[in-house]
């Protein structure tokens, strides 16, 4: 199914893309979820929606008919996305925007309808055992020179990624008091995330508040990666404090990856938009796109894809013509579709 998930971030990267740098964010994470939620038209599974990242205090209602993707056949399946992860980054032309989404056997992800923002703490697999519920309480400094210890590192070799937000003026001033260095970024908390989680990249651990929905499909890659990630819901607002309170969730509870994501049966796929650290952006060559994807789960493994899709119209031959072929014969699963 990791494949089927790609399929389905490559159509809204391809979308997202001809909107890079054009100053449109909203417009493009429209095409691209469109464009994404097409694609999940031909998931062979009966997938609900339980999560995406353009969600602004909605209700989830199982008998919404748009909830629902897959084709309505085989097993019963939670499905989370962000079509586009780091508008801005896409709309100003900045690296690091990414296509976005995991799926897992029904009711095996942790999402509260009404919360927005979470507080995360990320590391990767080498941190993973030292990465205790105390840390999210515990000093900047202290938890930095736990990472610096695991890893083997003087804390002023760690990199820190952070959201530029003005919630995080005091964390960064203590990430540098600390001698860390402040990796920071305007969008896409997924992205940074999976750096973090991640042995082979330069970001040694994510800190501050950034999306819920983001949040949980950080949650499922960075298990899949074998990383370790502590959170704790942190409303923006009284409004989304009373909202999550009246759900019966205690703001106090510190929760980690098993917590978030139940299952090891974890599928999650990620495509670039632009070009990042992790992945590359979508290329435009004439008649001819390429994307390059991250694909997670399957026992572990991690499969980078890069993929050439034929042009026409602006839109791939491929994920054009395959409706046809679908419509025909739809056992042939193994063909993309728009």
């Amino acid at each position: 199914m990791g494949f089927e998930l790609a399929r389905a971030t490559e159509a809204a990267a391809l979308a997202a893309g001809r909107y890079v740098g054009l100053g449109l964010p909203q417009q493009a994470d429209e095409e691209a979820s469109t464009s994404l939620l097409k694609e999940l038209g031909w998931l062979p599974c009966q997938g609900y929606v339980i999560g995406h990242g353009h969600r602004e205090r909605e209700v989830q209602n199982p008998d919404n008919p748009e909830l629902w993707v897959g084709t309505g056949s085989g097993p019963e399946m939670d499905v989370v996305y962000a079509a586009v992860d780091g508008t801005n980054l896409l709309a100003q032309g900045r690296p690091g925007a990414v296509s976005v989404i995991c799926a897992t056997p029904r009711d095996q992800m942790w999402l509260p309808r009404s919360a927005l923002n979470m507080q995360k703490i990320v590391v990767d697999r080498r941190v993973a055992k030292a990465l205790v519920p105390e840390c999210l309480d515990a000093p900047p400094g202290w938890v930095l020179a736990l990472v610096a210890r695991e890893l083997d590192k003087d804390i002023s070799d760690l990199v820190v990624w952070v959201l530029d937000r003005p919630r995080h003026t005091n964390l960064v001033s203590q990430i540098r008091l600390a001698g860390a260095r402040a990796q920071i970024r305007i969008d896409g908390d997924i992205a940074g995330a999976l750096l973090a989680g991640n042995p082979d990249s330069r970001v040694d651990v994510l800190m501050g508040v950034g999306g819920a929905v983001e949040g949980l499909l950080a949650a499922a890659g960075v298990k899949a990666m074998g990383g370790a990630m502590v959170t704790r819901l942190a409303p923006r607002d009284e409004e989304e404090r009373r909202m999550v309170l009246d759900e019966g969730h205690d703001l106090q509870t510190i929760q980690a990856l098993d917590d978030l994501v139940k299952t090891n049966d974890i599928y999650f796929a990620a495509t670039g938009i632009t070009d990042g650290e992790l992945i590359r952006g979508v290329t435009f060559t004439g008649r001819l796109a390429k994307t390059h994807s991250l694909i997670l789960g399957e026992g572990g493994v991690k499969r980078f894809v890069q993929s050439e899709h034929p042009m026409r119209g602006g839109r791939s031959i491929a994920m054009q013509d395959s409706h046809t072929v679908r419509a025909a014969d739809p056992e042939a699963v193994s063909v993309p579709r728009l």
